[in-house]
């Protein structure tokens, strides 16, 4: 999910640049070995005059990627590099990072003459809900966006780095008093697809939600979108009214929504959840969010946020210290709830 919105954010930007003459490169991770910061389709985009958008690192890559793709733009072609993150003082890069991981990256250079039309069609693709496959040649030819096929091996060969990007989860925000602005700001940074839901269309303002990506003037009696279904939809009700609570709750449990998150305390979520199905209970989050002792909106919203990103990637939002196995597990991306 973090990965299509990077894409779609960098590939707003470059799109932009080149249409105003501008060139640019991304530098896309197309293979990893051992701990690295990020996985295979990272990118970071590098204007012309050095600027940097997105990271492939934590901070410890992007330089001497930069001074790489600078030099790409110049000549117009691409490169690949490899970096090697362990603390083995005597290899040309371990530098004593101690990171323990292995990275290839592939260097993209974009010309305004030639890369508008793909990466046009790249956003088109990012503005919808399928799934798309963008191949990524080695040695100078134009990626091709495609609809992935059932066969599609991603990853990287001889001649290209192949990416399967999967539309990012709607969170629907019912709700959209003050207290939901940080919710859906920080929903966004991470990856949902925030849809603001109110019957109060005056609450409903680019201004309040600058980063949702849509808004709906909606009670729980009206049809829902007919995009929200139970394999990539969860829901965050607070509209602090009762009534109104309990109708969406009950109406988007009924949808078969997997996650439907309820703020508010103990006694007021459990008048609600006495009124569903036993077997349904389960999917009812409430008081919602994960134990972090928040306070305030922020905090509040963080803890939200947390949980529904574990939920959706079938975590329990535990301590990382305390995990036997390997942060990221092959195929997180492709997980759904």
């Amino acid at each position: 999910m973090k990965t299509w919105q990077e894409t779609n954010v960098l590939t707003t930007r470059t799109r932009s640049l080149l249409e105003g003459g501008q060139s640019a490169a991304w530098a896309i991770v197309t293979r990893i070995e051992g701990s690295t910061y990020r996985r295979p389709g990272a990118k970071l985009l590098i204007e012309a005059d050095g600027r940097m958008s997105g990271n492939i690192s934590g901070g410890c890559l992007e330089a001497d990627v930069r001074e790489n793709a600078l030099a790409a733009i110049e000549a117009s072609q691409p490169r690949c590099l490899y970096y090697d993150t362990s603390d083995d003082e005597d290899t040309l890069w371990g530098m004593g990072l101690g990171c323990n991981g292995k990275v290839d990256l592939l260097v993209l250079p974009f010309q305004p003459d030639k890369d508008l039309p793909w990466l046009s069609q790249l956003a088109e693709g990012l503005a919808g809900d399928q799934p798309l496959a963008v191949r990524y040649p080695l040695q100078g030819e134009l990626p091709t966006v495609e609809t992935p096929t059932a066969d599609l091996q991603p990853g990287l060969d001889d001649a290209a780095f192949t990416e399967k990007l999967l539309p990012p989860p709607t969170l629907a925000v019912i709700g959209a008093g003050d207290d939901a602005m940080p919710l859906v700001q920080m929903a966004a940074a991470v990856g949902f697809r925030v849809t603001v839901v109110d019957h109060r269309s005056a609450y409903l303002t680019a201004e309040r939600f600058a980063d949702a990506h849509e808004m709906l003037s909606l009670r729980s009696d009206e049809d829902l979108p007919e995009s929200w279904n139970a394999a990539s939809t969860l829901a965050i009700v607070k509209t602090h009214a009762l009534q109104h609570d309990q109708a969406w709750v009950e109406r988007l449990i009924a949808h078969g929504l997997p996650y439907v998150g309820l703020l508010g305390p103990r006694d007021r979520r459990d008048a609600i959840r006495n009124r569903i199905d036993p077997e349904a209970r389960s999917r009812l989050y409430g008081p919602v969010g994960l134990d972090i002792g928040g306070e305030g909106p922020e905090q509040v919203s963080l803890s939200i946020v947390a949980e529904a990103l574990a939920v959706w990637h079938q975590r329990t939002g535990g301590h990382l210290r305390e995990r036997k196995t390997a942060i990221h597990d092959e195929g997180d991306e492709a997980k759904t709830i």
